[in-house]
């Protein structure tokens, strides 16, 4: 039997992989997508939305807390989890339908098939068949880690797993202090779990701004979240359901479950890669240019299997770009900076550009910072706060970082983020009329810079 051939062939049906094959096949060409699991990829079927929607799920616990102050009285609600799942479970198959729905639309098609490289120009499925590409986009995402020294780690689970749950325990241990650890940490603890979150530093979130992750950090154990600091775990024992860790530092906890959150690889074991020639880098991600080209002319690829940034906005970027530039005859770089982010803890944190830390090694800078209750903390009696912070370059005035932390920063940091790409100063921000009453009034109020006690 001859090959089949096409114009490009897409290996992973997640964020980028889906996009760019639509976008190739709006362009005119003859796409192939494979996929061994479900298409989605991490975010839509084990990542962003289930976690979002348990997020708002366990908001609501805070919700109907402050609704006392708000003259609102109900009998005790009770929290059905197996209820949440199945219904997570339904919006995830109905998503997982119109990504489908989408590429079919336009010709693509899909392959429910593992899919590896044969050569450049030729990949080989699971079902038997072989295909012919002049172009391959390798787009298989990244899979999460778990130290495989640790003795006892086959107790341990991941995010992956979480996801799966169908019941909640009583305790969890979470390892790892970054998106995913303080995530499920937040959200879990107000679910109604007993939550130890280990960390290898003092605060949460390494390579966000300072302000923010005291603030963060604070707020969490406010919560009830117990935090072991400063340390690593050297050791699980027992089984699921009852298991005994014990930290370096000889401290034990008996939980009866752990979930590891300590980082991400890129899935490209076994697809072929480095017998086709193309090179990867120390984590096994495929190295590529600014168009996604790796050193194989024919072979590009595009989101956490590049090993450059992973978030799932930068994968549908990069997906795009690259359909345009192949495909599109608009040869288009993947410009990526400044990266407007959210972690979805409870309180929420968004930020965009240089944090005050990164912005002192390079430039000179003022800071400016608002901390306070919000107008709905006076009536709910709640003790969160919200902190907003601005980093300004003292010579151009021009604002190189903004951090929020409190309910809506996701939302908030968005739309700022505009501006901060578009060179906004602090004169821009003074000059623009605040929306009253609202939070986000502060970032256009802010007028005198923060002096730090010690000065």
């Amino acid at each position: 039997m001859s090959d089949e051939q096409v114009d490009l062939f897409v290996i992973g049906g997640g964020s980028g992989g889906v996009r760019a094959a639509r976008v190739a096949a709006q362009h005119g060409a003859r796409v192939m997508l494979a996929e061994e699991h479900r298409l989605g990829g991490t975010c839509v079927i084990r990542g962003c939305v289930p976690k979002k929607l348990y997020v708002y799920a366990s908001r609501f616990a805070d919700e109907l807390s402050d609704a006392a102050g708000f003259g609102w009285s109900a009998p005790a609600p009770a929290f059905d989890f197996a209820a949440l799942h199945a219904n997570k479970d339904r919006e995830i198959a109905r998503l997982e339908g119109v990504y489908a729905s989408n590429l079919a639309r336009v010709g693509v098609e899909i392959v429910a098939a593992r899919a590896t490289l044969r050569s450049a120009q030729r990949v080989a499925l699971s079902d038997g068949r072989e295909v012919s590409a002049k172009t391959i986009l390798v787009a298989t995402g990244g899979h999460p880690v778990r130290p495989d020294e640790t003795p006892g780690i086959h107790l341990s689970e991941t995010s992956n797993d979480l996801f799966e749950w169908s019941s909640l325990p009583d305790s969890v241990v979470l390892v790892g202090a970054g998106y995913v650890g303080v995530e499920f940490a937040c959200m879990l603890r107000r679910m109604g779990c007993a939550v130890t979150l280990v960390l290898r530093g003092e605060l949460v979130l390494p390579r966000f701004d300072d302000d923010l992750r005291a603030e963060l950090t604070e707020a969490m154990r406010a919560a009830g979240i117990t935090m072991l600091q400063d340390t690593t775990i050297a050791s699980l024992e027992g089984r699921r359901g009852a298991i005994e860790l014990t930290t370096v530092g000889g401290q034990r906890v008996l939980t009866e479950r752990v979930v590891y959150a300590t980082g991400r690889k890129p899935n490209t074991r076994g697809l072929g890669l480095t017998e086709a020639g193309v090179a990867l880098d120390s984590e096994g991600g495929v190295i590529v240019d600014a168009f996604s080209r790796s050193n194989v002319p024919s072979i590009y690829a595009v989101g956490d299997v590049t090993n450059r940034v992973q978030l799932t906005p930068v994968a549908i970027r990069e997906g795009q770009a690259f359909a345009d530039t192949v495909y599109g005859s608009r040869p288009t770089p993947v410009d990526l900076g400044p990266i407007p982010t959210a972690v979805f803890s409870t309180p929420e944190l968004g930020t965009v550009g240089l944090t005050e830390a990164a912005a002192r090694k390079s430039h000179d800078v003022l800071i400016y910072k608002s901390k306070f209750r919000s107008m709905k903390a006076t009536l709910s009696g709640s003790s969160e706060r919200t902190l907003m912070k601005l980093v300004v370059d003292r010579e151009t005035d021009r604002v190189l970082g903004v951090h929020i932390l409190g309910e809506g920063a996701g939302e908030m940091i968005q739309l700022v983020a505009i501006a901060v790409r578009m060179g906004a100063t602090k004169r821009d921000f003074d000059s623009t009329l605040a929306v009253h009453p609202t939070a986000a009034e502060e970032l256009v109020t802010m007028r005198t810079p923060w002096t730090p006690p010690s000065q």
